[in-house]
C-alpha cells in the first residue's frame, strides 16, 4: 500500500464502520419497538385512546373513596385514577402494594380493551413516601 492510498483506505474503513453501526442501531430499535411501554394520563386516554389491547402505563391520583375490593382469590380491586381533568376506572387482580390508598399517586401498567371501558391493570406501582410522585405523573398533573 502506498502513502497516497492510506487516507482513502482509512475513509473506506470509517464509512463501513459507520454504516455497520447505523444498521445495528436501526435493527435494535426495530426489534425493541414492540416492547416499548408508553406513559399516558387519564386525559390522554380520553382524548386519544390507544389501540385496543395495546400495553401502556397509566398514571394519576387515586380518587378518594373509589377503591372497591372484591373478596376473591386472588383479591380483585376496582378504583378510579384522575389527573384532575379526566377520570379512568381501573380493575386489578392481585395484591396491591402496601402504600396504595386513596389520594396517592400511582402508575398502573396494562391495557384498555375499548374506549369507555375500565382499564385492566396487570401491575400497580405506588409511591414510596408522601413526597414522591413519579416524574411522568407530576408532569401530567401540571399540564
Amino acid at each position: 500500500m502506498t502513502a497516497k492510498n492510506r487516507p482513502k483506505q482509512r475513509l473506506k474503513i470509517i464509512l463501513l464502520a459507520g454504516f455497520a453501526l447505523g444498521a445495528a442501531v436501526a435493527l435494535s430499535a426495530y426489534g425493541l419497538r414492540g416492547y416499548a411501554t408508553y406513559f399516558h394520563s387519564p386525559s390522554d386516554l380520553v382524548s386519544r385512546p390507544p389501540q385496543p389491547d395495546q400495553y401502556i402505563r397509566l398514571g394519576g391520583m387515586v380518587v378518594d373513596g373509589s377503591i372497591d375490593q372484591q373478596d376473591t382469590q386472588p383479591p380483585s380491586y376496582a378504583f378510579t385514577l384522575t389527573d384532575h381533568k379526566a377520570e379512568i376506572n381501573v380493575t386489578y387482580q392481585g395484591i396491591l402494594p402496601d402504600l396504595f390508598r386513596d389520594g396517592q399517586g400511582v402508575v398502573v401498567e396494562g391495557k384498555l380493551p375499548q374506549p369507555g371501558e375500565a382499564f385492566i391493570a396487570t401491575r400497580v406501582l405506588a409511591k414510596h413516601d408522601e413526597y414522591y410522585m413519579p416524574r411522568e405523573v407530576e408532569r401530567a398533573l401540571k399540564k
